[in-house]
């Protein structure tokens, strides 16, 4: 079925035949007749993407294209057109979060091409991108509707992006299963985003990526300072940026269920624009939630979203949840317990985003370096400097904050705090170093902190910043060709594109990349420390060294971080709504103790017998597939995204077909072994529609118990 309607950039005003409703004014309290929501800001863009240029789901790259290591380039690459940044976000966001390589189940088990019509996978159909209104910063939303949609047989699938990614940030996860199932896909970066606004050059991306600094541009973000404020900061603080998740003022987590209720609404605005019944007044409505199947999805924050977005559907808009290893943060219910096994029953469970990530970020360094850790971890080496780990080991120990007589000793002492005192699976030690070699926990946790306390980029709380590096890690001027992909490069959360995380109160305050800095306090370099302490002592609400009570600015910031913890946890009610949540057991980025299981137990307390949710822990899968393409995570690690992509398949049959969903349980994979021969099915077999016993996961006498 082709896209009906003009398919060029339109205007918002009333135009004849564009998106934006026509109405004369005496229609527009009509509710038969489709009507732009009030929440849409100017313009929405539509294009046609037909499967052999650009299309929706490959961006043109074909499967062969997305797994090969050569990226699209742009034929200027200072001037970068739509369809090139297009072409290289879905590359780039499609590799962030799907292994691609050869034999890790890619081309066999999932991809474009599996089960596709096309050789490629490539799939054709419109795409239509707007601004809506998301408070104090404007938030991207885009539907895809592809060529099979069937108006006959109306579904649904939301896309919120993962992580801090852009509008193209769940293109391989929500967007291919949706899309293939002929589906239309609502996407929403809500309130993250690659937005950017370069502080220096007063640049900013529009809603396509492309930069502008002229102000009445629209555009994805840009700091609230006024000229004078940014000239001031400048000289202060030269070649920084802005970035839309931190900078924003916004806690844009507080609103992710809005987000993604408002992504389905404009979705179906936009399918009544294509499919509703034309009629001299305007459009009239046909497709409604009681006729359009809706499946809340995507993985990680954008999981996390669909999840806040179910509790908060009073409409009816949603009819099933099927998510993915979801950043999840419960309200803390201490009447109930977890244990897993015969191990020790975990009462200290929920803890939240910002709690352990910044535990991770003070410890994992040093931790890096104990003995069943620092020989086995992939990427150990490579991605960590081993004396700037022995000197993170170092400066804990000074502070008392770690205990040993000698390195190993300290080292295996952080492991335990992360372990018994944060409630962190023994199962992630092997996938934390890597992560910590690529600032996942650094980044998070500096974003996190200014968005929760909705701070601006002038607070530069605990003298953390963003800028790019150079030699020894000084600031510089981010490179324009790096400035022109950011769209299409960044991850929404530095370091990415080129940016990084600077700590503007280095020893000799010389403001230098986190990664590589000295602390004033210890005169080491141990990837300055002081800076995650700080970030450490406002999660804490206290001193992480001393236990001192904090005093000044930073129990102010720590006050307003609490405050926006608060308004983003989740409350457990799914009304009853059928659910799916799937979690790797060895997840290092969102451990499952205070996610995931605490969700499922939380979701029990609340609905009890209602319950229609249904948790399926994965061993043998972590949190980024990407990452098992490489040798040693290839060996020990299967996709997560297969048992995905099951639950997906799942849930539709069960709202089609009124097929049962299967029980909560363990899935028990086995990974390829020694020389990571290609995967199969017996390895990775389907998610059992009767599990043995021995193999359920259940909420009993207020436990989550889960079997090893």
């Amino acid at each position: 079925m082709t896209i009906r309607a003009p398919l060029a950039i339109l205007a918002g005003t009333c135009v004849a035949l564009s998106l934006t409703a026509c109405n004369d004014s005496n229609n527009n309290d009509d509710p038969t007749l489709n009507q732009r929501p009030d929440f849409v800001m100017g313009a929405i863009q539509a294009r046609q993407h037909p499967v052999d240029a650009n299309d929706l789901l490959t961006g043109g790259s074909g499967a062969t294209g997305l797994a090969s290591g050569t990226p699209p380039a742009f034929a200027d690459a200072l001037n970068p057109t739509v369809d090139e940044l297009r072409t290289l976000a879905i590359y780039n966001n499609y590799r962030a979060l799907v292994d691609t390589s050869a034999g890790g189940g890619y081309g066999t088990l999932f991809g474009p091409q599996v089960g596709a019509a096309d050789a490629e996978g490539r799939i054709g159909g419109g795409e239509f991108l707007a601004f809506i209104d998301g408070g104090s910063v404007p938030l991207s939303v885009m539907v895809q509707i592809p060529d099979t949609f069937d108006p006959q047989f109306a579904c649904m699938v939301t896309a919120p992006s993962s992580g801090s990614r852009g509008i193209y940030g769940a293109i391989g996860t929500a967007g291919e299963w949706g899309l293939k199932k002929g589906c239309a896909v609502v996407y929403t970066d809500k309130g993250t985003g690659t937005g950017s606004h370069n502080l220096a050059t007063n640049t900013a991306q529009t809603l396509a990526g492309q930069l502008s600094n002229d102000e009445s541009v629209a555009t994805q973000f840009r700091a609230d300072l006024t000229t004078a404020e940014r000239t001031e900061f400048n000289n202060l603080y030269p070649d920084r940026l802005a970035f839309k998740h931190a900078h924003s003022q916004a806690n844009p987590e507080a609103d992710w269920g809005l987000h993604v209720l408002r992504s389905i609404e404009f979705g179906l605005y936009i399918l009544n624009e294509q499919f509703g019944t034309a009629s001299d007044r305007g459009r009239i409505i046909t497709l409604v939630p009681e006729n359009t199947l809706v499946i809340a999805s995507s993985v990680s924050n954008g999981g996390g979203a669909s999840i806040r977005a179910a509790e908060q559907d009073t409409r009816g808009l949603i009819d099933g949840v099927a998510v993915s290893e979801p950043n999840v943060n419960p309200v803390v219910d201490t009447g109930f317990t977890i244990r897993q096994g015969a191990g020790p029953v975990i009462t200290e469970h929920s803890r939240s985003l910002f709690d352990y990530t910044t535990a991770l970020a003070v410890y994992q360094g040093c931790a890096n370096r104990a003995p069943s850790v620092r020989d086995d971890a992939p990427f150990n080496s490579i991605l960590n400097n081993v004396t700037i780990n022995e000197n993170a080991c170092s400066s804990l120990a000074a502070q008392g904050l770690v205990t040993g007589a000698d390195l190993d000793a300290r080292a295996a002492d952080a492991l335990r705090i992360l372990e018994q005192e944060v409630g962190i699976q023994p199962e992630q030690n092997l996938l934390a170093p890597s992560h910590f070699g690529l600032a996942v926990a650094q980044s998070i946790s500096m974003t996190y902190a200014n968005a929760y306390g909705r701070f601006g980029v002038d607070a530069r709380v605990c003298d953390l910043s963003l800028a790019a590096s150079g030699a020894g890690g000084a600031v510089v001027p981010l490179p324009a060709t790096q400035e022109a992909a950011l769209f299409a490069t960044s991850n929404g959360i530095p370091p990415t594109g080129g940016v990084s995380l600077i700590y503007d109160n280095a020893a000799g305050g010389v403001p230098t990349d986190l990664k590589v800095s000295t602390s004033a306090g210890s005169g080491l370099q141990d990837y300055g420390l002081d800076a995650l302490l700080c970030l450490r002592s406002l999660a804490l609400g206290q001193d992480a060294a001393s236990g001192d009570d904090l005093i000044g600015v930073a129990a102010t910031q720590s006050d307003r971080i609490a405050d926006g913890i608060e308004a983003i946890r989740a409350t457990g009610d799914l009304g009853g709504k059928p659910a799916i949540i799937v979690t790797g057991r060895a997840d290092a980025i969102l451990p499952i103790n205070h996610t995931s299981r605490p969700y499922f137990g939380l979701n029990r307390r609340v609905e009890g017998a209602d319950s229609g949710l249904r948790y399926y822990e994965v061993l043998n899968a972590h949190h980024l597939d990407v990452l098992n393409g490489l040798g040693g995570f290839n060996e020990r690690y299967i996709p997560l995204h297969r048992y995905y992509f099951q639950a997906l398949d799942l849930m539709y049959g069960h709202l089609t077909e009124q097929t049962p969903l299967p029980p909560s349980q363990v899935i028990r994979t086995t990974p390829r072994g020694a020389g990571a021969p290609p995967l199969t099915t017996a390895q990775v077999p389907d998610i059992p529609a009767l599990p043995d016993t021995a193999d359920r996961i259940e909420f009993a006498d207020n436990q989550v118990r889960i079997p090893d």
